[in-house]
């Protein structure tokens, strides 16, 4: 049995990407997850089972659609791997870590979409693209950035979903109690 962070992308208060926590944990319990946890509105879950990374972004996918009618794409880490994304944060010392965001990806983007990507200029805003994240500071305005996700899905051609440092921490907080 593997603990796993999902997290799902562009999960709304509203409208029809709208996932109620408690609808999506009784969903998901009802079809083979263990102790499944959320965590704030947004769509961070944490649940074990005993599927594969891949299996468990595709039942997930499809239980949302089928209980609740979003259609979201799913991101799915092990804790150690959010645990090493935060570790390998290239913005440490001398970065406002609340400026700080962290993409994740199920797929590593294609090299020569990464390449062109850091020809580009962006102002005050900087990032960092490795195998296992697309590290961002963001000094302005999140809302107002150019590097914001749905850009970042369309040049590198994945799919993604980015949050906070204070986010991942308490995913992999909430997780190690799943051991």
């Amino acid at each position: 049995m593997n603990t796993f962070i999902v997290l799902l992308r562009g999960v709304t208060p509203s409208g029809k990407n709208r996932v109620p926590m408690a609808q999506l944990r009784q969903a998901l319990s009802d079809n083979g997850f263990l102790n499944v946890q959320t965590w704030i509105q947004s769509g961070n879950v944490i649940l074990d089972s005993d599927l594969s990374v891949k299996e468990v972004a595709t039942k997930v996918s499809k239980l949302i659609k089928e209980n609740i009618g979003a259609d979201l794409k799913i991101i799915v880490k092990t804790p150690a791997e959010i645990k090493t994304v935060l570790d390998e944060n290239p913005f440490g010392e001398g970065y406002d870590i609340s400026r700080v965001f962290f993409t994740l990806f199920n797929d590593i983007p294609d090299e020569n979409l990464v390449k062109n990507l850091q020809e580009q200029d962006f102002g005050n805003d900087k990032f960092v693209i490795t195998s296992n994240a697309i590290y961002l500071f963001i000094p302005g305005s999140a809302a107002e950035t150019k590097l914001n996700n749905n850009f970042l899905e369309r040049k590198l051609k994945i799919d993604a979903t980015t949050r906070n440092f204070n986010t991942l921490s308490k995913m992999i907080e909430l997780s190690s109690k799943n051991l």
